[in-house]
């Protein structure tokens, strides 16, 4: 069985890794990753700031195991991203303990800001469709979000996520099939509408 598309993509960092020179390995490792760790972060945590805060923590958690990273053990994205998640569900733990809410406006102030064409709506319907999202379980929500949003693939959703690729179809298939019925229930399921 050969490499995956994940380890070929990375083959570069991880020989530079291989040769001791971690110091240009992370420069490069910083361009690669450094807003798919952001964007992630922001998917978890629905929130901007906490988000830059701890994607920056989450890449320098990467710096201080560089060394120990184990090219055999795990693609270096899944390594990489599966710090960063944790380091997400930390944190909303301590948010759960704290009873601190998450600000969805802040969310969607950062995802319009995401460098993606995005085809002109009017507000009414893009503040619908929002509501709709924010409507569906957090699950879903997080896989919609990196999936069409952000435009990560199946396989890369499933790695950021640690889950199984079918339950990130899944998610994807019930939230599309969630928001077509609530759409459906106002009268708005007509494409012609919303193209």
């Amino acid at each position: 069985m050969g490499e995956t598309d994940a380890a070929q993509r990375d083959a570069d960092i991880v020989g530079l890794l291989h040769d001791g020179q971690n110091h240009l390995a992370f420069e490069y490792l910083v361009q690669r990753y450094d807003a798919k760790v952001f964007h992630l972060c922001l998917a978890l945590l629905r929130d901007t700031h906490t988000a830059q805060d701890l994607a920056q923590d989450s890449l320098l958690r990467v710096w201080r195991s560089l060394s120990s990273y184990n090219a055999g053990t795990a693609a270096l994205s899944t390594w990489i991203y599966a710090i960063a998640r944790n380091r997400c569900l930390t944190e909303l733990a301590r948010r759960k303990q704290a009873g601190a809410q998450r600000d969805d406006a802040v969310t969607w102030d950062a995802i319009e800001q995401l460098p993606a064409a995005a085809p002109d709506h009017d507000a009414a319907a893009l503040a619908l469709l929002r509501h709709m999202v924010d409507s569906l379980p957090k699950a879903y929500q997080t896989c919609l979000k990196l999936y069409y949003f952000e435009e990560h693939s199946v396989d890369e959703v499933a790695s950021m996520l640690d889950l199984p690729q079918g339950t990130v179809k899944t998610h994807l298939h019930r939230a599309r099939q969630a928001l077509y019925q609530a759409l459906q229930a106002k009268g708005l399921a007509s494409p012609s509408l919303w193209l």
